[in-house]
């Protein structure tokens, strides 16, 4: 399988609130960012919020641009001080996730699982970072590879094997990506696996792959 794309690698967040806290303190500050939606899946380009802003060049997110709504959720996450407004970021992420933004789907699925700006919710948070990681999102690929894999390492809650194979394919399509941790994780995965799961891992995957190069998100 063979995915390129220019990813901007973020961390993990982890089921607990305490953790879930933490890497939003360091996606505030690692993601000052806004991808190109006219771009392919496999080909955002990155550029800094603070270049293009929400209604810069004709854009307006209260007309209904999702670019711009998730400028806007950015400036509200990101601004230090007075300027720090979390329920307005996530209400801007959400108009923008609702279009099928998926960094504004990641975004709101990062704060759900923080509980900032919004009660923390699992399954919201679960829900929408799966919506990103459909789009062909790394980050969130990455996350769901890790979720599963956790899973897969506990008793009773989950069915085992079925957990692995779910790691192995979004590990799997994170790593095709060049998404930072993610070939570790992978290997990690796999190692723990019987050589059908393997097999039944590498055709999802492979479905996967091939289901966005016939219809990429947005076109």
């Amino acid at each position: 399988i063979t995915i390129l794309a220019d990813f901007q690698n973020h961390r993990l967040p982890t089921d607990s609130a305490e953790e879930a806290e933490k890497f939003t303190l360091v996606f505030r500050a690692r993601w000052p960012i806004v991808a190109t939606m006219d771009k392919p899946w496999y080909q955002k380009i990155f550029s800094f919020a603070e270049e293009t802003g929400p209604g810069e060049g004709g854009a307006e997110p209260d007309q209904g641009d999702a670019e711009a709504q998730f400028g806007l959720g950015l400036k509200y996450g990101n601004s230090v001080g007075d300027s720090q407004d979390f329920a307005q970021a996530v209400h801007w992420y959400q108009k923008a996730a609702q279009q099928n933004h998926p960094l504004a789907q990641f975004n709101l699925g990062v704060m759900y699982a923080s509980g900032q700006g919004v009660p923390r919710d699992d399954a919201a948070s679960v829900g929408w970072i799966q919506r990103a990681a459909d789009q062909g999102d790394a980050g969130a690929q990455y996350y769901l590879g890790s979720r599963f894999h956790r899973a897969s390492l506990g008793v009773g809650r989950t069915d085992p094997a079925e957990s692995r194979i779910e790691a192995y394919k979004w590990l799997h399509l994170a790593a095709a990506q060049g998404y930072k941790g993610s070939e570790a994780a992978f290997e990690q995965v796999t190692l723990t696996m019987s050589r059908p799961e393997v097999d039944e891992g590498n055709e999802r995957a492979a479905r996967f792959a091939d289901a966005k190069t016939i219809a990429p998100p947005g076109e």
